[in-house]
Parts: C-alpha cells; structure tokens; sequence
C-alpha cells in the first residue's frame, strides 16, 4: 500500500527524519523512499514466509518420522509373527523330540531285557555244555575240592585237624589211583599242607583243660598278700631265733621276747595298698572271681575262641601277681601253669591249605 499524493505538486517532499534520543541505540534506518507502514508490512510478509518455511518444514518432517514410525511398526509386526511361528514350530519339535525319546527308551529297555535274557541263556548253556563235557579228572577235582573244603569247616569249629588230614591223604591216594600228570601239582600241594599241619599241629586240648581243672582246685588254697599268718614259715625275716639251752636265764627271756614282738609287729612297705587293705569277705569274692575268668577259659578253648583265652588268661595272670603272695610255693606254681597256658594258646592257629587250595582253583581252571 501507498499514501496518496497530492495532484498540484508532483515532485517529492522530502521526508525529514525523526530525531532518536541520544541515548537510544542505533536502528536500521528505512530505506529513502519506504515509509514505516511499509516497511512493517514487508517485515511482516518476511515473517508470515519464515513461519510458513517453518511450518512447511516441520510438516515434511512429520510426515517422514510418520513413515519411519510406521515402517518400524510393520517391521516389529512381521518380526513378532516370524517369532510366533518359529516357537510353534520349536514346540512342535520339542514335543516331537520328547515323543522320539520315549520311544527310544522303551525300545532301549526292551532291548537290555532282551539282551539280559539271552546273556542268562547263555550262561545257563555253558554250564550246561560244560557238565556235559566235563571229564574224568574234572569230577574227581570236584569230588576232591567238596572234602577238602568240608574237613577245613569242620577242623576250624572243632579244632582236631585228624578229618582235614584224612581228606588230603584220600585225595592224594584218588589223584595216585587217576595216574594223570596234569594233576600232579595238586597232589604235590596236598602232601605239603598235610606235612606242615602235622608239624604245627598243637597238643591236644585236654592237657590244656586238665591244667585249667588243677588252677581252679588250687585257688582256695592260694595265699593272699594281706594273710600274714598264712605267709610261709620259712621266710627269713620273720623265722624265730633258737633259744640255747645253755643261755642265761635273762638271755632266754630277752630273746623269747624279742621274737614274740617280732611276730606281733611286722615293718615293711606297701606298694599296692588295695592288695594289703582287702577285707576278708572281699577275699571270697576274689577268689570266686578268680574261678570264675578260669571258667572263662575252659569255655574259650573248647569253643575254639583263642582271642577271648587269650584275654582271659593275662587277666588271670594279673590278679594272681596283684593280690596273691608271690613268695608263696602254690602262688609260684599257678603262675607257672598260666604261662603255660598262655604259651599253649599263643602256639594255636587254625590250619591252612592255602596250597591245596590254590592248585584245585587252577586244576578246575584247566591251566
């Protein structure tokens, strides 16, 4: 727009400039010619343009991310079916896969049942074809191994080793009467465990029982250490001295004192003092306990209990030490009977064919 002009004077007036305070800052001055209405209505039109710019802008910008936005979303769609379909099939295969095992252990376990019959068969056959084919001499190796094997059973509960020696003497005359070398091995083994079991073979049991019977008749007469009258007369401190006849009467009297103090009062040192102070009722007791561990042994040899005789006997051997007199004849003498006995039981060991034994595994073994 433009401002009219007068018709009369066609030349411009120059327009005077607007005086600015000194003290405002310096603005951009209109160009010569446009008037302030029209240069704020260019102002306008460049701003009404860049908002127009901007907004155009904007849009396209809008209608860009809109289509991203959209693309992505298709694209999460598809990938969201793909992975639907591909956990359907997953499942499918897993579901199948569970199928096949199960089938596969069945027939597994149909198979190791089958594999557990015919594995029986033919063990049941072998035996078979072998008590078929089994020989003269695998009988009579048999025959001999059952005897053997019995006689040792019946030595080690018994413990008389004369059925174990007969079982090996029959069997070394069955081998001598078969003539076959394959078997001589265990014929030689047989004759050398019946040589050292006559060797090593101990006493008879009797003579053992028999020492037991003479130890347990003895203990009631067995001293004990607090019996001092019972101690034996002989002992040297404590014999009474001769009295000479041809002695002053004050000798004779002085001396018959001195040994009737002597045997009134008796020094000494006491070393077990639970030995010295037993009461006499505790001295029955003693010797009823006494009797009874020997019982304990009587009843360990005849059952053939060797450890339990051998405890039983240290035992024995203990007490007799601790509560009865050891300067004592009889005490002396049942000592000794213990040691006996415990060296009888110590020489005890049950019989062994280890050899015998071992060359019937190897005869049965056809090696």
């Amino acid at each position: 727009m433009s401002a009219a002009l007068p018709s009369d004077d066609l030349s411009p007036e120059p327009i005077a400039p607007i005086a600015q305070p000194a003290s405002a800052p310096a603005t951009v001055r209109a160009p010569l010619g446009v008037t302030p209405s029209i240069a704020a209505a260019m102002l306008s039109r460049i701003v009404v343009g860049l908002l127009a710019i901007v907004a155009f802008l904007a849009l396209v910008l809008c209608i860009v991310l809109w289509q991203k936005v959209s693309g992505m979303q298709e694209q999460l769609a598809r990938q969201s079916a793909d992975a639907l379909m591909q956990a359907a099939e997953a499942r499918a295969l897993a579901r199948q896969a569970q199928e096949t095992v199960r089938d596969t252990a069945a027939r597994l376990a149909l198979t190791e049942t089958r594999v557990g019959e015919v594995a029986l068969q033919r063990s049941q056959l072998e035996d078979l074809m072998q008590s078929l084919s089994r020989s003269r001499d695998e009988n009579l190796v048999v025959d001999i191994e059952s005897a053997v094997r019995l006689a040792l059973q019946q030595a080690e509960v018994t413990g008389n080793t004369e059925p174990l020696l007969a079982a090996l003497k029959a069997g070394d005359l069955r081998i001598t009467r078969a003539a076959q070398p394959r078997l001589g091995p265990l014929q030689r083994a047989m004759q050398r465990d019946a040589d050292r079991i006559r060797s090593t073979a101990s006493t008879d049991s009797g003579e053992a029982l028999r020492k037991l019977d003479d130890l347990t008749r003895g203990v009631d007469d067995l001293p004990t250490v607090n019996a001092v009258a019972m101690r034996g007369a002989g002992a040297n401190p404590w014999e009474a001295e001769p009295v000479p006849t041809d002695a002053p009467w004050w000798q004779r009297a002085l001396l018959i004192a001195r040994s009737e103090a002597r045997s009134l009062l008796r020094v000494g040192r006491i070393e077990r003092p639970e030995s010295v102070l037993l009461a006499p009722d505790q001295t029955f007791f003693l010797r009823e306990n006494l009797k009874l561990k020997l019982l304990n042994v009587r009843l360990a040899l005849m059952s053939r209990q060797v450890d339990n005789a051998r405890t039983e006997l240290g035992t024995v051997s203990a007490t007799l030490n601790r509560y009865f007199d050891p300067a004592s004849r009889r005490t002396q003498a049942a000592a000794t009977l213990v040691q006996q006995l415990q060296a009888q039981v110590k020489s005890t060991e049950p019989p062994r064919i280890d050899d015998t034994l071992a060359a019937i595994a190897t005869a049965a073994a056809g090696r």
